[in-house]
């Protein structure tokens, strides 16, 4: 199961809704632009107040001054400094202006440089009104000196008010909860839209009754219980699942990510916890789903140095919300990771945490029913089988078969073709697995021969022993994380593992170190990854399995309870020296055992070896039944 991005879903956060630009963060709102225009049109005032831009005065020569004063069409005059400002008896119209301007009574001229004495004894004789000021003492100077400052400074903090004001309310409010709340008016994600996990649909689906019919236990005496958590590997769906809760709920469904509480100023975290309980009980019921919960609930006190002071703030204040003296009823907090060994042990005790539910990878019929949905928008041609696709990608999660649905229609469109056929899913897979295909490398042929040799031997050793998985296909193209492979998948799901089938892997991986010794008397290092997975597993079957016939039916591997430094530091061994000795030759007996096993088989099936790498060098890919073919030929 995974997250079907096709589904429907309420609109996502966007930026730009919330008053900030995408590209680089800065406010865009409504507010940001009536702000920028109020300052603007402000100064602007104050700039043409300050130059007299607003004079509705027309400016004439001081000659047509004299000219008019002499005609007695002068009325009054205001003088201050070398300004002279005044108004005609009647509305005039001043040929010698050099633009044609319609009659106007108001005017402005200035004094000469040179003085006027006869000025004021015409202004006498034709008994005009004289008013006199000082010359400008400057007071728009002294405001604009005053004020700039205070303008530039305000004006800046405005600015960064607004860059640092978030989409709930700004740096002022940067206490307040990011939780994007999901109604039941928004287009939603349901049960229906997931494949696979029917366990934890079911888990869920009570969960969801008991939110719609509290009636149900409350008569019982029962209650609801404060916590879900939910756990598995990435990829398997779990944010998909709580989607789906809130879609069948029908309550408010309040949605944040734990590195959402975080900030660099120290409480800012334990506020945000607060102001989320605070608007979830306002709306109770009803669901707080916090993702990516170990970035906010690791153990408390961990490591060398201590703790994290915001860190563990937050989560002290999450475990005072949920159960702390006084407890948020009719709220239900659901989380979701795929850490539960580094979450703090408070959080998964009852009455917190009080439910569990583990979401595996996909089985083989969940694998196929995802493909479907996943499939369902892409052209697919008539030959592909999806049950057959399910039954070769064991292991894979619901996004690792999106992806693998996604770059098989990027290779079929990359040869431009109508629709993906097998081809194309199959090495959409091998790329997925191993990286892409380098068919331009160059190779030398005694390396060609040596990786031909080394994926044949560990394909005749999958194939001899009927308890290891079936060879799948067996390549030698190059790719980026190997040269060659051998893909052996098991014919069903597996969950108990007997004996005998670890013990055949182990030989199959010991299948192409034993092969070069065989032909070239030599070792390579293209058994690397093969040698560090069977110690690996050997060593898993003496510690942990009480498979070695010297340490058997007791496991020295202890379950790792902190995976911290500091804790990681003080812990030893649970068994003495002696017993360590005793475990790393118990490991050497059994990986001895598989190579002398592989190299016995390679050696009864030597011919068929040689042909089937004439077959590798010509055809570069051969699929597992021609290999059983041409051991069945020998």
């Amino acid at each position: 199961m995974s997250e079907d991005r096709r589904t429907k879903r309420g609109r996502p956060y966007s930026p730009a809704r919330q008053g900030r630009s995408p590209e680089d963060g800065a406010p865009t709102g409504k507010g940001w632009f009536i702000g920028r225009i109020i300052v603007f049109l402000f100064l602007a005032m104050l700039l043409m107040q300050l130059f007299g831009i607003f004079d509705p005065h027309r400016q004439i020569p001081y000659s047509v001054f004299k000219s008019q004063l002499r005609d007695d069409n002068v009325v009054r005059v205001t003088v201050q400094g070398d300004r002279i400002r005044g108004a005609f008896r009647e509305e005039t119209e001043i040929e010698e202006l050099e633009e044609e301007t319609p009659a106007f009574t108001d005017f402005v001229t200035y004094f000469p440089r040179f003085g006027d004495d006869q000025l004021m004894t015409m202004l006498e004789e034709q008994e005009v009104t004289i008013e006199t000021r000082p010359e400008r003492e400057g007071q728009w100077w002294y405001i604009l000196v005053f004020l700039a400052p205070l303008l530039l400074l305000g004006g800046l903090f405005y600015m960064q008010y607004q860059r640092m004001q978030g989409g709930r309310g700004g740096i002022f409010n940067i206490g307040r909860s990011r939780a994007k709340l999901h109604t039941a008016t928004e287009e939603q994600t349901t049960f229906d839209d997931v494949a696979g996990a029917e366990a934890a649909k079911e888990e869920l689906r009570e969960f969801v009754v008991y939110l719609r019919h509290p009636e149900r236990i409350q008569h019982l005496g029962g209650q609801l219980p404060k916590g879900l958590l939910l756990l598995g590997p990435p990829g398997c769906g779990k944010t998909l699942l709580a989607r789906a809760v809130a879609g069948e709920a029908g309550v408010p469904f309040y949605s944040i990510t734990g590195s959402d509480f975080m900030e660099m100023f120290v409480g800012v975290g334990a506020s945000r916890v607060r102001d989320l309980f605070q608007n979830a009980k306002a709306s109770a019921p009803s669901i707080v789903f916090i993702d990516e919960l170990d970035s906010i609930g690791r153990r408390r006190g961990a490591g060398l140095g201590g703790g994290h002071d915001e860190r563990e703030q937050t989560l002290n204040q999450l475990l005072s919300e949920m159960d702390g003296f006084e407890g948020s009823e009719n709220v239900v907090v659901m989380a979701a990771t795929n850490r539960p060994d580094v979450l703090d042990p408070a959080l998964q005790r009852p009455g917190r945490f009080d439910r569990q539910v583990v979401i595996p990878l996909p089985n083989q019929k969940e694998r196929e029913q995802i493909l479907h949905i996943y499939a369902a928008g892409k052209q697919m041609a008539g030959d592909v089988d999806l049950n057959s696709v399910s039954k070769g990608t064991p292991g894979f999660s619901g996004a690792d078969l999106e992806n693998l649905l996604n770059e098989a229609a990027l290779m079929a469109g990359r040869k431009d073709k109508k629709e993906i056929e097998t081809e194309d899913l199959d090495e959409a897979r091998d790329k997925v697995l191993m990286g892409l295909a380098h068919r331009g490398l160059t190779q030398s042929d005694e390396e060609r021969h040596m990786i031909a040799y080394h994926e044949a031997g560990h394909a005749i050793v999958s194939v001899v022993l009927p308890e290891a998985s079936p060879v799948h296909k067996i390549s030698i193209i190059p790719r980026s994380r190997a040269m060659g492979v051998t893909e052996s998948f098991p014919e069903e799901e597996k969950y108990v593992y007997k004996r005998e089938y670890v013990l055949s892997q182990l030989s199959v991986m010991m299948g192409g170190r034993c092969a070069e010794e065989m032909i070239y008397n030599t070792a390579t290092t293209g058994a690397e990854n093969d040698l560090k997975q069977a110690t690996r597993l050997a060593r898993r079957m003496v510690l942990e399995w009480g498979m070695s016939e010297d340490l058997m039916n007791i496991a020295l591997g202890r379950e790792q309870q902190n995976v911290f430094l500091g804790h990681e530091l003080s812990q030893g061994r649970d068994y003495s020296e002696a017993t360590a000795r005793e475990v790393d030759q118990a490991v050497k007996n059994i990986l001895s055992q598989a190579h002398d096993r592989s190299a016995e088989i390679l050696n009864d099936h030597r011919k068929a070896m040689h042909k089937l790498v004439e077959r590798l060098l010509e055809e570069e890919e051969i699929a597992g039944s021609e290999i059983e073919k041409i051991i069945s030929e020998q």
